[in-house]
């Protein structure tokens, strides 16, 4: 079977940072670090390359946290998270979306999604 990319388009609450992201939305995850599970957001990892930030950086502030890899960047005017950016295992720079920020919200099968342990890492 091969991976449908599609060009997904995201963006936070009141739409000040708004993004496009190139994802097969296929390997969705959750975390249950003391923030992600406060959170209750859904992940995918995409490439740095395959994420554009089209408007609000200048509307975006940072929170690192803990071993301080991943910059959670949240909207100064609604306060909704709806990327990072990090980089994986093998030091890729790659961006977390956040899959509930999507403007089509693709319906989530809970035993479809990988579970991270954060809480322990």
């Amino acid at each position: 079977m091969t991976a449908t990319f599609k060009t997904h388009h995201g963006q936070c609450h009141c739409g000040a940072v708004r993004f496009t992201a190139r994802t097969d939305l296929a390997s969705m995850g959750d975390c249950n670090c003391s923030r992600c599970r406060r959170l209750g957001w859904v992940m995918q990892s995409v490439p740095a390359g395959d994420f554009d930030l089209e408007s609000g950086a200048d509307n975006l502030t940072s929170f690192r946290f803990n071993t301080e890899t991943i910059e959670h960047l949240f909207c100064r005017t609604c306060g909704i998270e709806s990327f990072a950016r990090g980089s994986d295992g093998k030091g890729l720079e790659v961006v977390m979306i956040n899959v509930n920020c999507l403007e089509e919200v693709p319906a989530l099968d809970p035993t479809t999604i990988k579970h991270w342990d954060g809480a322990n890492w």
